[in-house]
C-alpha cells in the first residue's frame, strides 16, 4: 500500500457502517439495472477517435465544460454518453503533450441505468454531467500499479466488496474503484461517505468494474481499462473526468 496506507485504511474500516449505503448509490444491485443499448458500439465511436479538428480540445466537448478543465490537467477522462436516457457509453483517455491532446486509449461503458442529468440527485439512477477531479482510488483488489506511490492514492480493503445477496454478475463491480470527486472530500478512500453537499445530492459516484449494463450513477469499464488507468492516471497529470450525454457534452 502507499504512503499513508494504513491511515487511509483505518478511514475505509471507520466507515464500514456506511459502506452498504455508499456501494448502493454507486453499483445497483438485482432488482436490475437498465440493458444496455447499442451493445455492438466500438470504443472508437464518432466524435471520439481520429485526429480532432482543433487538437488543443477534447473532441466533442463544447466552451462550457471545455473551460472547466482545468489549465494544469493533462490527463481527461472522456465518457460520450449515448443519449440521455440511455445507460450506453464510451470512455476515452486522452494525453496532453504540449498544447495537444492526443487519443490514448478507448473503452466501452455504461453510465446510470436512467442516462444523465445536470441536477443529480440520491437515488435518480443518473450520471451527474460535469468535469469531476480523480483524487483517489481502492477496491477489494491489490493496486495494480507495478510501481507504488506513483499513481492515485489506492485503498485496499475487503470492505469494497459488494453485497452477496445481489447478483452474482455484481460481485466483482468494486474489485476496482476511482472516486469521482462528486460530493466527496478528496484525499480519502473512495468509500467515505461524507456528503459535503447534504445527502440529497448523492455522492459514492465512481469509476468501477462493468457487469454489462447500467448503473445506479457511476461509470463501469471493463477491467482492462480500470488496469490500465489505475495504472497511467498521475495526481502530478491533474486528471479529470468530463462525462455526460453527447449532446450535454457538445453544449
Amino acid at each position: 500500500m502507499r504512503s499513508g496506507g494504513a491511515r487511509r485504511t483505518a478511514v475505509a474500516w471507520a466507515a464500514l457502517g456506511s459502506l452498504l449505503a455508499a456501494l448502493s448509490a454507486c453499483g445497483g444491485g438485482p432488482s436490475g439495472d437498465g440493458a444496455r443499448t447499442g451493445a455492438s458500439q466500438s470504443a472508437g465511436a464518432a466524435g471520439t477517435s481520429g485526429t480532432p479538428s482543433d487538437p488543443t480540445r477534447i473532441p466533442g466537448v463544447g466552451d462550457r465544460l471545455q473551460r472547466r478543465i482545468p489549465a494544469g490537467s493533462s490527463q481527461v477522462v472522456a465518457v460520450y454518453g449515448e443519449g440521455r436516457d440511455s445507460a450506453a457509453s464510451t470512455a476515452v483517455l486522452y494525453t496532453k503533450q504540449g498544447s495537444q491532446w492526443h487519443r490514448t486509449r478507448g473503452w466501452a461503458a455504461h453510465n446510470g441505468r436512467k442516462g444523465w442529468t445536470t441536477d443529480h440527485h440520491e437515488d435518480d439512477k443518473r450520471s451527474p454531467v460535469g468535469v469531476f477531479t480523480l483524487s483517489d482510488a481502492g477496491g477489494v483488489l491489490p493496486d495494480p500499479d507495478p510501481a507504488p506511490g506513483t499513481g492515485l492514492p489506492y485503498t485496499r480493503s475487503s470492505a469494497f466488496a459488494a453485497p452477496r445477496s445481489w447478483g452474482r454478475s455484481y460481485w466483482h463491480d468494486f474489485d476496482y474503484v476511482i472516486a469521482i470527486d462528486y460530493n466527496r472530500v478528496k484525499g480519502t478512500p473512495p468509500n467515505d461517505p461524507t456528503r459535503p453537499e447534504g445527502a440529497s445530492k448523492g455522492g459514492s459516484i465512481w469509476l468501477h468494474m462493468d457487469h454489462g449494463s447500467g448503473t445506479s450513477a457511476c461509470v463501469s469499464l471493463p477491467e482492462e481499462g480500470m488496469e490500465y488507468l489505475l495504472r497511467t492516471l498521475d495526481p502530478d497529470r491533474h486528471p479529470v473526468v468530463v462525462m455526460g450525454d453527447r449532446a450535454d457534452l457538445k453544449a
